[in-house]
């Protein structure tokens, strides 16, 4: 932006009172610090939403504006202008009436773009008319150049397909692993394995299954902890696609028997994309599961995953403990590991010798040594860790504890003047402290060494953009107003202070196009906390393996994963249907 725009864009945003002086020029320091544009702070920091932000700059630069995130537009009219001038210059053609095109634009000093449009719209004796939109606006729009099933269908009615139906029945008949290679690489099942890999990664999927049934074959993303079904595709086409992807992952084609386990790397829309393979023989044919890692994408902050008030507290007090073990437990896909990483961020200095041992490395932080784990070469986090241990750390952080070896050397580590953390797979955090005795820790030491064990799920959020009032039955109210009777006074009057809890307001999301129809857009973590004080490590000490909760609520003021999630429910972040899916209560 010209500089005395930008100074009228910021000037609005106080008058309208967007944002303070104070936090604008701290955002203008941060911005030549960290070589980050101001309107992407601005967002970022959610002082001013995307489009809100598109609609001031527009009055500033007399334009008019049009948000797109609703628009579907139709084949015809958005190849007015080809996918690649489109995404040089950042614009979309999206109405046509008569010989009017109204095309929307995301910066409007792009003078190229405008005189590029205008030359185009000259040619074909059509009259443009600029529109100023957002990023998501245009980035919702390109992707319709290219729907899913439309660039499937495409490759499906090539002539390859049948010759990629031969390659199959070639491996089948010949096991000939340089012939089927060569056709794969030809075939349009190439180009159906690269679609899907990347809708799957602009659809924010986690993972992506590929499963085989009797007369066709399923692909299915895990979008915010949920399966869609997202693609139907031909029976015959399984195999050529489990094999593209094995050569992708340098397994072994001919091996259709015993599981194989491998890693792809991809650069999509200018990302480096990992993908951890897994391949399961069933009982006619190989499964495919691919878990999708952003290794460019840095870890949230403990309070954007939704960690608030006596918990964000104990967790901060408790990792500025120079020793003793942090413990994070839940299941599969519960967020363990991107807590974990959001608090190496907060301990990250220069001062301090950070080392992991992961499995796989699902963030990169800057500063931190980072080791993946390879059971297959005999270097297991038991293993691993004995060598960190020498590595002279200050903080150890063991991706999981999963046997007696790795829980044993953990403990002793903390117990030697490293701060260890770790995740356990149990299902809250009571849970944890039995678990650890069960792999034969020995009680006097679990105590000494043990300082806070959280337990957390993650639930969806509700969709900002389609959020509207929802009705509870009764017997629902009345089970969460018992619930909040439960809870400690002190957490009641700090999370829920200004909220009448007899005319309590949930909310849900009524589907729209920004969250694909499902109501929910992102996740929050629903979160319980046990802090390791003197009672509690009296009690482990003696051996107690099976805490109850009034133990924990005797000396400090302890909330369930559900009464959070209740929180979370009640402040307009989740629903209650939600909170109860994920605790499964």
């Amino acid at each position: 932006m010209e500089k005395d725009k930008e100074e009228n864009l910021l000037k609005t945003l106080v008058s309208e009172g967007k944002a303070s002086a104070k936090e604008i020029s701290e955002l203008q320091k941060v911005s030549k610090i960290i070589n980050k544009s101001l309107e992407e702070l601005l967002i970022q920091k959610k002082i001013v939403d995307a489009e809100e932000l598109a609609k001031i700059k527009a009055k500033l630069y007399r334009m008019s504006y049009v948000s797109l995130l609703d628009k579907d537009v139709s084949y015809k009219v958005l190849n007015i202008i080809s996918r690649e001038a489109a995404e040089n210059y950042k614009v979309v053609c999206f109405e046509k009436t008569g010989a009017k095109i109204k095309v929307g634009i995301t910066d409007a000093e792009n003078f190229k773009a405008i005189e590029a449009i205008n030359f185009l719209a000259k040619e074909e004796k059509l009259e443009v008319q600029f529109y100023l939109i957002s990023q998501a606006s245009f980035d919702k729009i390109i992707k319709q150049y290219t729907s899913l099933s439309r660039e499937i269908t495409s490759a499906l009615e090539t002539k390859a397909k049948i010759e990629a139906e031969e390659a199959v029945k070639t491996k089948k008949e010949t096991k000939e692993e340089r012939g089927v290679e060569e056709i794969i690489e030809s075939a349009p099942v190439t180009k159906i394995v690269s679609v899907i890999i990347r809708h799957a990664v602009e659809g924010r999927a986690s993972d992506i299954h590929i499963e085989p049934f009797y007369k066709e074959s399923r692909v299915r993303y895990r979008i915010d902890g949920v399966l869609h079904t997202s693609l139907i595709l031909p029976r015959n086409i399984h195999s050529a696609i489990v094999a593209r992807i094995k050569v992708m992952a340098n397994l072994k084609l001919d091996e259709t028997r015993l599981p194989q386990d491998g890693r792809i790397r991809l650069m999509i829309n200018d990302k480096a994309i990992d993908f951890r393979v897994s391949i399961l023989p069933l009982m006619g044919d190989e499964k495919v599961v691919m878990r999708i890692l952003d290794v460019t994408k840095g870890a949230p902050t403990l309070e954007e995953l939704g960690y608030s008030g006596r918990i964000l507290r104990v967790v901060k007090d408790n990792i500025k403990k120079p020793s003793g073990m942090f413990l994070i437990t839940g299941p599969t896909g519960s967020g363990k590991s991107t807590t974990l990483f959001a608090i190496l961020n907060m301990i990250n200095t220069e001062g301090m010798n950070i080392c992991t041992l992961e499995d796989p490395v699902e963030y990169f932080v800057k500063g931190v040594n980072q080791s993946q784990i390879r059971p297959e070469i005999g270097f297991s986090f038991a293993n691993g860790l004995r060598s960190l241990l020498r590595q002279d750390p200050d903080v150890v952080m063991v991706g999981e504890i999963r046997d007696n070896e790795t829980a044993e050397l953990a403990i002793h580590a903390g117990l030697t003047g490293h701060f260890v953390l770790s995740t356990l797979h149990t299902n809250d955090a009571l849970g944890a402290i039995p678990r650890l005795m069960d792999m034969k820790v020995e009680p006097f030491l679990l105590g000494s060494t043990l300082n806070l064990v959280a337990a957390q799920r993650l639930a969806r959020k509700i969709c900002p953009y389609c959020k509207v009032e929802d009705k509870l039955p009764k017997e629902v109210i009345d089970d969460i107003k018992a619930e909040i009777k439960n809870m400690p006074e002190k957490i009641v009057k700090e999370d829920l202070s200004g909220i009448n809890i007899d005319k309590v307001v949930f909310y849900k999301g009524k589907g729209c196009s920004r969250c694909g129809n499902s109501g929910y857009s992102g996740r929050v973590a629903v979160v319980e906390a046990i802090e390791v004080n003197d009672q509690i490590r009296s009690i482990i000490v003696e051996g107690v393996k099976n805490l109850k909760t009034e133990d924990i609520k005797n000396n400090q003021d302890f909330t369930s994963m559900k009464q959070d999630g209740i929180i979370k429910a009640i402040k307009g972040d989740t629903t209650i249907e939600e909170i109860m899916r994920v605790i499964k209560d």
